[in-house]
């Protein structure tokens, strides 16, 4: 009986002592990332319209001790999306999990003047065909610390159409 117990305890006590030592354990810090950086001032909730003066939402979010920061578009909404964006070394990358059902990774570059930053097509998952639809380009513009656009550029076919966002800051 008391061998019994000696190995129902001995796991448990080696299993705390682990996550006790996981807890303490502190990430190396994050490099500087202009890009990332400029994208964490988005953090909150905005007011937008589409070009047909649709009302959208969008909020973001840090998560993962800061190191990836988590749009939400539409939330609510059977359109609902998140793109996940995170610095990659020096680089700036994105997924955007997209209601098409497919997810599209994008690599930026930040314009000269840094108002704004412009996210071209790398690769994607769950895609039938390099030729079926899916979010190719994303450029966000920053106007002021409470407005910024998105134009998201979807290619289906060889063929694009850009959808434009105005978003204001929510008060």
């Amino acid at each position: 009986m008391r061998r019994t117990r000696g190995w129902i305890v001995l796991p448990g006590l080696l299993v705390f002592c682990a996550a006790q030592a996981f807890a303490d354990a502190k990430p190396a810090p994050m490099k500087p990332n202009p890009g990332f950086d400029k994208l964490k001032a988005l953090v909150g909730a905005w007011q937008g319209t589409s070009k047909d003066g649709k009302p959208v939402t969008v909020s973001y979010a840090l998560v993962s001790d800061g190191s990836a920061l988590m749009e939400d578009l539409g939330h609510g909404t059977e359109m609902n999306m998140i793109t996940m964006y995170h610095p990659d070394g020096d680089r700036l990358m994105m997924t955007h999990y997209c209601a098409s059902h497919n997810q599209p990774r994008m690599r930026a570059e930040a314009s000269p003047d840094g108002k704004s930053i412009k996210f071209a097509f790398v690769d994607a998952t769950n895609l039938a065909s390099p030729d079926a639809g899916h979010m190719d380009r994303l450029v966000v513009s920053f106007q002021d610390p409470d407005h910024f656009t998105q134009e998201w550029t979807w290619t289906d076919k060889g063929a694009s159409n850009t959808e434009v966002f105005h978003f204001a800051r929510k008060k």
